[in-house]
């Protein structure tokens, strides 16, 4: 059983003891510490959501219980996608906001993450004063007449009219086409959510698979080329123009071209990014372990891109320092910020069959004109207690003639290529990102890193 817990929530397994996995008790007791920080800033409701988990049902009964304990008012959205509560916490002048989703990963785990007012992730010291809260076990109940009260929403409709309102989705050109697109939802939230955009797009041939919201996930949940092979045999059967594939929060998104080959996760911020800056000039941000084909992509377009750390809220953070239009992360998250600060698949469609219709190219044609780089991702376990910044400091002196950023670990620009190295907040490994532009060479160069980094080892 697994229990982690960090800045932005807690996520565990379901089952087991408390303290080791994600039991009754630990969903209230983490689900009380953000209430009450909350309250101690005055705060009156709250808003939740949840994907279409098995154990969701019942995590979501413990959540929304303890906040009308604690006297705050809930805006329950039931089924919806993680951006959509991100936009109904702003909708609804909400003090916070709840997802009960554990995104990518597999049935058996589920997780808490916790929104501000902005409906954006919450910061690194609120995340702490949430850990520590939940670790007093001080907690106080409001008497009867002061309990918080539940009121029922779809907010659904609302998302998807403000994707509709951005200038440059052009629902005329997406109609035009015709398009036949194939959605694997794998069976939670974006079975409900992406067939209709679909629709309000514009596009009535849509095959479902995986659509039905049952939490039972047909295959690994993380939307990466070698778990999507129903979906690559189902667009070449029906002849689809397209295929979509989104997580079980539908934060990240994938593509299939009508040959049934994966777009690349990667590529798809890139193509997202052409079609906005083509429309609006400006900035463009994504994580040190994203490929710089976005890069290549700004500057065609005359504008600067930036690195952030990796995760959604470091990418975030950097965005509204440079004032960028657009950015994401290269797992398929594209963040738009005109709609709102967080990674969206719906918007990211919207804006890819946006430039799929007006580029009048097919699905693989549009992808063989961006640059062609390939990332090899590798990871080296270590023991508990290896000291990491002794590590990486090492390697960083044995490659100093080349640039480097330190801002997550350890980037090197080596030529043309780059490796990426960083710890993992939650297990002890080194995760290895390397990218070229063939697979034999950014495999080379994550060897070589591997490689120095065990000699290091070998010789504490």
């Amino acid at each position: 059983m697994s229990l982690i817990k960090s800045i932005s929530g807690i996520r565990g397994t379901i089952g087991g003891k408390p303290g080791d996995a994600l039991t009754p008790i630990d969903i209230a007791k983490f689900t009380l510490a953000f209430g009450i920080i909350l309250k101690q800033k005055d705060a009156k409701k709250i808003v939740v959501g949840r994907d279409a988990r098995i154990s969701g049902d019942m995590v979501h009964h413990i959540v929304v219980g303890n906040l009308l304990g604690i006297g705050l008012d809930v805006i329950d959205i039931g089924l919806a996608t993680t951006p959509t509560v991100e936009m109904a916490v702003t909708a609804e002048k909400a003090d916070g906001g709840i997802i009960i989703t554990a995104s990518h990963n597999p049935k058996q785990w589920n997780a808490l993450k916790l929104l501000n007012n902005k409906g954006e992730f919450i910061s690194d010291q609120v995340g702490q004063d949430v850990l520590k809260r939940a670790a007093s076990g001080k907690f106080d109940f409001v008497d009867v007449d002061h309990l918080g009260h539940i009121t029922q929403k779809d907010y659904l409709s609302h998302h998807i009219e403000k994707i509709l309102e951005i200038p440059f989705v052009n629902v005329a050109a997406i109609k035009a086409k015709k398009f036949k697109i194939v959605v694997d939802a794998v069976n939670s939230v974006g079975g409900i959510a992406v067939p209709k955009l679909l629709k309000a797009l514009g596009v009535t041939d849509v095959v479902e698979l995986f659509c039905e919201p049952t939490g039972k996930f047909a295959h690994n949940p993380e939307p990466l080329p070698e778990n999507l092979s129903n979906l690559c045999a189902w667009v070449k059967e029906h002849k689809a123009h397209l295929g979509i594939a989104v997580d079980p929060d539908v934060d990240r998104l994938a593509l299939v071209d009508e040959q049934g080959i994966p777009f690349g996760e990667e590529y798809t911020l890139v193509s997202v990014a052409d079609y906005v800056l083509s429309h609006k000039k400006g900035n463009t941000v994504s994580n040190l372990s994203s490929t710089k084909a976005l890069r290549d992509i700004t500057e065609k377009h005359k504008g600067q891109y930036f690195a952030s750390a990796v995760g959604e809220v470091n990418v975030v953070e950097k965005m509204k320092e440079v004032n960028a239009v657009i950015g994401g992360e290269g797992n398929g998250g594209v963040i738009y910020p005109e709609l709102h600060y967080g990674r969206d698949a719906l918007v990211g469609i919207a804006l890819f069959l946006s430039h799929l219709a007006t580029s009048n190219k097919s699905t693989h044609a549009l992808r063989s004109v961006y640059p062609k780089y390939v990332i090899s991702k590798n990871k080296i376990q270590i023991e508990e207690g290896i000291d990491l910044a002794d590590i990486i400091g090492k390697i960083k002196e044995k490659y100093s003639k080349y640039p480097q950023n330190t801002i997550d670990g350890l980037r090197i620009d080596i030529d043309q290529d780059w490796v990426h190295l960083r710890g993992s907040n939650t297990e002890p490994i080194i995760r290895i990102f390397a990218e070229s532009s063939t697979e034999k060479t950014a495999n080379n160069i994550a060897k070589k890193m591997q490689n120095d980094i065990t000699e290091i080892l070998n010789t504490k």
